[in-house]
């Protein structure tokens, strides 16, 4: 098998998309019947810490898994999307699914059932808990698809402990047009008496989520109030954590590691020594965020190349507060986006900083927004790739020597890394 193909596993997924007219299609009935006749394996799982939200859950998640590993425990987890195989997306005690365990239950799966429609995500949710139920683990780290309330990974009634990440706008079509909608919809994990760990949240999304966890008696555990994160560590109720490094870059990422910590901490304290902590948050990486790549594209020093799959207004912001640290050298941005984000609130923050700003489009990028729809969204500032090909050879010619990153989708970070050949592990 090629390691940047799925294998045997990739036609199954293939067939698959054919048993719903639509990609997604927010219920929890599909599923829920589907996992009746797989015998439920949902109600056979290790404890869960759900975790929703906008910006951060991918982070968040890999905190979690990282500390609780550092603790020496045993952790599945459940991601998405994935950026270049599926097996991206699940973790089995501590490994990513291999091509003949995650085919042998695809095919068990796509046999029971049948030609019944559902979503793909619903039915690779049933084929993940199915494998959960199956393989022994300490902790399940879930991460919601999208939304919260009507998401498939929201089968699960009884968690360990619920997280909020940062709430920005994205995903309007399904969620809402405003934060308080949106977060209505995140908020929709809480379970009645299960603690609620969120972090740096606005005042309209706090609110929304602060509402719900008190009407279901849900302990909340908000940043400022129940747990704060300073340079010296995270501190709470229960006393200080020194964290004296973290490994996931970003000014944004303090706010995911606190977080993770707060949801621990309130379901199993006993598992967060000092020293897991400090070595789980120091040891965390997830792909594609403030990523530098070293592999077939990295430029020669002293330039630098950085990926970042942030989409929406709430990764620009996050991103912005970053980049302003980085005014010690040019910064060259290359931004290629989905269709149908807001393109304007994506690059608002960020084009005061870039030195240069390139707009490109990825043959094999999924709905890629073309070129010319960036550059009028950069009110003209934005010169055209139109490819990363084209680009970089260009940048690294004619632009003063920096840092360049590539940055505006996950989908267009999946075909970067496969142009670099570094696969995500």
């Amino acid at each position: 098998m090629n390691a940047l193909t799925g294998g045997r596993s990739e036609p199954i997924i293939a067939r698959m998309h054919a048993l719903h007219p639509k990609l997604i299609d927010l219920s929890l009935g599909r599923l829920e019947a589907l996992l009746g006749k797989l015998g439920h394996p949902e109600r056979n799982l290790p404890p869960v810490v759900h975790v929703a939200g906008t910006n951060g859950k991918g982070s968040t998640c890999a905190v979690l898994r990282a500390v609780a590993e550092a603790a020496g425990r045993r952790v599945h987890a459940y991601t998405s999307p994935h950026l270049v195989r599926f097996h991206e997306r699940i973790r089995l005690a501590g490994h990513l699914v291999s091509d003949e365990a995650l085919a042998a239950a695809l095919e068990e799966v796509e046999r029971v059932n049948g030609d019944t429609p559902i979503t793909v995500f619903e039915i690779t949710t049933a084929v993940a808990f199915l494998l959960f139920s199956r393989v022994p683990a300490d902790l399940l780290v879930l991460e919601v698809g999208l939304g919260g309330r009507f998401d498939a990974t929201n089968v699960v009634r009884d968690p360990a402990a619920t997280a909020i990440a940062s709430i920005s706008m994205d995903h309007m079509d399904f969620l809402g047009n405003d934060l308080a909608s949106i977060a209505f919809e995140k908020a929709g994990i809480i379970k009645p008496g299960i603690p609620c760990a969120t972090g740096a949240q606005a005042p309209e999304a706090l609110s929304v989520i602060a509402a719900r966890a008190a009407e279901l008696g849900a302990p909340l555990l908000a940043r400022g109030a129940a747990w704060e994160m300073n340079a010296s560590g995270y501190r709470d109720a229960q006393g200080s954590i020194p964290l004296p490094r973290f490994g996931l870059p970003g000014a944004h990422q303090p706010d995911n590691a606190g977080i993770a910590l707060a949801a621990l901490r309130a379901w199993n304290p006993t598992w967060l020594t000092d020293a897991a902590c400090a070595e789980g948050v120091a040891s965390a990486r997830w792909p594609a965020r403030l990523q530098r790549l070293h592999g077939r594209l990295a430029p020669p020093a002293p330039w630098e190349l950085w990926l970042d799959g942030g989409h929406n207004e709430g990764a620009g912001r996050a991103l912005a507060e970053t980049l302003a640290g980085w005014r010690d050298r040019p910064l060259h941005l290359v931004v290629g986006m989905k269709q149908g984000k807001t393109v304007e609130g994506f690059l608002a923050p960020l084009m005061p900083l870039a030195t240069t700003l390139t707009a490109i489009r990825e043959v094999g990028q999924h709905l890629a927004m073309p070129v010319e729809e960036i550059i009028a969204a950069s009110g003209g500032q934005a010169a055209a790739g139109p490819d990363l090909a084209t680009a970089l050879p260009r940048l690294l010619a004619g632009a003063a020597p920096g840092r360049i990153l590539v940055c505006g989708s996950l989908y267009l970070a999946g075909e970067v890394l496969k142009a670099d050949g570094t696969l995500p592990d």
